[in-house]
């Protein structure tokens, strides 16, 4: 998929653009039963166990958004209904500059 790139000069030209998808984990701490099937279905391991109880005394599960690539795994699985999963197409996009030629310090020496 070509992307376009605006404000760059002549000599930004030659990126490369990373985009990746992701999505967002939210879970109810508070209704969750602890049972680990969210845990085990998902594939980036986004989801662990917490260290604190809540009000019910169950160590519910724990999102961590970093990997999340929006698949749903987790949501299909939970037999109460308690996770919802948003999904951003372009949330993460990097940009990583591979200039084609170093510039040339010498001219800017003589002129200084």
């Amino acid at each position: 998929m070509p992307v376009r790139i605006y404000g760059l000069n002549k000599q930004q030209t030659n990126l490369h653009v990373v985009i990746q998808m992701a999505g967002k984990i939210n879970i109810n701490i508070e209704r969750c039963k602890g049972c680990g099937l969210c845990i085990m279905a998902c594939p980036k391991n986004c989801i662990v166990v917490s260290e604190k109880s809540n009000k019910n005394g169950f160590f519910p599960a724990k999102s961590d958004n970093t990997e999340c690539t929006g698949c749903g795994a987790c949501a299909i699985i939970c037999p109460e209904a308690i996770i919802e999963v948003f999904y951003n197409q372009s949330s993460k996009i990097e940009t990583i500059a591979k200039p084609n030629k170093k510039p040339k310090l010498s001219l800017m020496k003589e002129k200084a």
